[in-house]
């Protein structure tokens, strides 16, 4: 048989199941730093699948010298060869003057044009020989100038510069590359 509870006891199971509410000495005071650790993740995932792993070479040159600095000299029996990466092609330029198409003589108008939309860094190669062969004062000359377009791609550049190093044999041109700026 079932017992009976009493009102006292009624009264209690009553009281004690009701909510209450703590006064502010009396709270837990546990903190809940999952959805602080869930932003952290969030953002520590969003930084690092943003990161750009990067690989870069250096290539020995020489930045252009600032007008103010006095000027160069020009030696008259160098060469001093500068290339002008343009967009119809290569136009190059030495101490005689501009080199006409087809790097045969002096003359205005783009030395090497594009082939096909592409440049034509083997006619480069093949005119930068040419020119440095034909006086033996040239023979010992290693340093070449390069200017290009503002719009130049950095790929462009870097095979000019690989075109004007060394011929396909192995003969070294001209090593040494420096920078010029069209005022």
């Amino acid at each position: 048989m079932a017992e009976q509870l009493s009102a006292a006891q009624r009264s209690k199971i009553r009281r004690l199941s009701q909510p209450v509410e703590l006064a502010p000495d009396e709270e837990g005071g546990e903190l809940n730093i999952i959805p602080f650790l869930d932003i952290i993740v969030n953002i520590l995932i969003f930084v690092l699948a943003t990161v750009a792993v990067t690989f870069t070479t250096s290539i020995e040159t020489t930045p252009p010298a600032s007008r103010s600095g006095g000027v160069r000299q020009v030696e008259t029996s160098s060469l001093n060869l500068t290339v002008f990466v343009v967009n119809e092609g290569f136009s190059l330029k030495a101490t005689a003057g501009n080199i006409a198409p087809g790097c045969d003589s002096p003359g205005a108008g783009i030395t090497i044009p594009k082939t096909g939309g592409k440049y034509d860094y083997t006619s480069l190669t093949t005119c930068a020989a040419k020119l440095k062969k034909a006086n033996p004062d040239f023979a010992d000359e290693t340093q070449v100038y390069i200017n290009a377009n503002p719009g130049t791609d950095y790929q462009t550049i870097i095979s000019t510069i690989d075109a004007l190093r060394s011929t396909p044999q192995g003969d070294a041109l001209f090593t040494d590359v420096n920078f010029r700026v069209s005022l």
